[in-house]
């Protein structure tokens, strides 16, 4: 979607991967099945590339099987926060990175359309996702997941204060929750880009300007990343121990506190963050073929597999993210120590394509 996330040792592992460069996920033993004279047995695979953000994450074996079942192998371009991919799309336009381009949301899909970085193609399954996650009629893009952005929460600092945790936006600007706050920029990072808009549904358009006028009295931080964010300056993730932070409020995902769950020795029964259900807005992630792709059949081949039942059951527990396919099943830890968010806050998308980037410059003027 315009977009996932959310850090542990998993995502962590994902920006350590991203700073060396690229990622290749395919079949074991693909190369290594060669005879004494140094030939294979079988035909070398194709490679496809798959550009997306730094949290992108698949199980081997899962991306083993399309190789098989495919003759492709994924090579995967991790290209920083979702809003810098997107914006390095677009300065490649026509001679792209890849083949396909995964993880660009509601919040930045209009930017990505309108600079035409996609072309048509209509995914085979897409039966199976709701009309409500097909944000274009022209099938540029498919969706493949959903989440809510949200202000996740350290339960072990509040609980020692005795002091209850915010749950609305309202509750943020108050002044028991001063100095506590780390959200991320819009203008580089697509949870930041989700929590401004959330803000502004809330508010409206003459409204949220005097809101975040009273967040900056009220001592928030702004960085550049999710990762910066959730990793170095929030005090309840369990992936930034070596640069742990003191604020215990950050804008995260309502699928966070089962990341933290899963990746705790030994796995506590209660998750140790919970989540502000007040303070949510609702992304869709989309992935869509690049205009001059090298390779478009196993780019479409890729996308076919994106929203298939294997990868939509594979993806909770490797992105943190909910699959759009109806017939994909939740695993327990995201049934038990997930949040459901009745009511999130969301946005046309028209509306936020004809005010996102005058919302932007004045969110920044407001911060400075």
């Amino acid at each position: 979607m315009s977009t996932t996330s959310v850090s542990v040792k998993k995502m962590a592992a994902a920006a350590l991967a991203a700073a060396l460069g690229v990622t290749t996920l395919a079949a074991c033993g693909t190369d290594d099945a060669r005879d004494a004279a140094g030939k294979t047995d079988r035909p070398a695979p194709k490679t496809v590339t798959l550009v997306s953000h730094d949290s992108f994450n698949a199980s081997k074996e899962v991306l083993a099987e399309f190789t098989e079942e495919t003759g492709f192998t994924v090579k995967v371009l991790k290209a920083g926060d979702a809003g810098e991919a997107v914006n390095k799309e677009i300065l490649t336009k026509g001679s792209p990175q890849g083949d396909v381009f995964f993880g660009v949301d509601n919040t930045l899909l209009s930017r990505a359309l309108d600079n035409g970085i996609f072309v048509p193609y209509e995914a085979k399954g897409l039966g199976r996702i709701p009309d409500t996650f097909k944000l274009d009629k022209e099938r540029r893009v498919t969706p493949v997941d959903t989440g809510d952005i949200c202000v996740n929460y350290d339960k072990k600092y509040f609980a020692d204060r005795k002091l209850a945790p915010p749950q609305t936006f309202d509750d943020l600007a108050k002044p028991a929750y001063k100095d506590l706050l780390v959200v991320e920029n819009p203008e580089r990072s697509s949870p930041g880009l989700g929590f401004l808009l959330g803000t502004v549904a809330k508010y409206g358009d003459d409204g949220w300007q005097d809101y975040w006028s009273k967040l900056k009295a009220n001592g928030v931080k702004t960085v550049d990343s999710w990762e910066l964010a959730y990793n170095q300056e929030f005090s309840g993730s369990a992936g930034g121990k070596e640069a742990k932070g003191d604020r215990p409020l950050v804008v995260s995902y309502a699928s966070s506190p089962p990341v933290e769950v899963l990746y705790a020795d030994p796995q506590p029964k209660e998750a140790p963050t919970g989540v502000s259900t007040g303070t949510c807005f609702r992304q869709i992630e989309f992935a869509g073929l690049l205009d001059g792709a090298k390779n478009p059949e196993g780019g479409k081949a890729l996308i076919d597999f994106l929203i298939s039942k294997k990868f939509q059951d594979d993806m909770p527990l490797q992105m943190f993210v909910n699959p759009v396919a109806t017939d994909a099943t939740l695993p327990e830890l995201f049934t038990k120590h997930g949040v459901v968010v009745e009511e999130p806050e969301t946005m046309a998308p028209e509306k936020i394509a004809e005010k996102r980037e005058a919302w932007i410059q004045q969110w920044s003027s407001l911060l400075k």
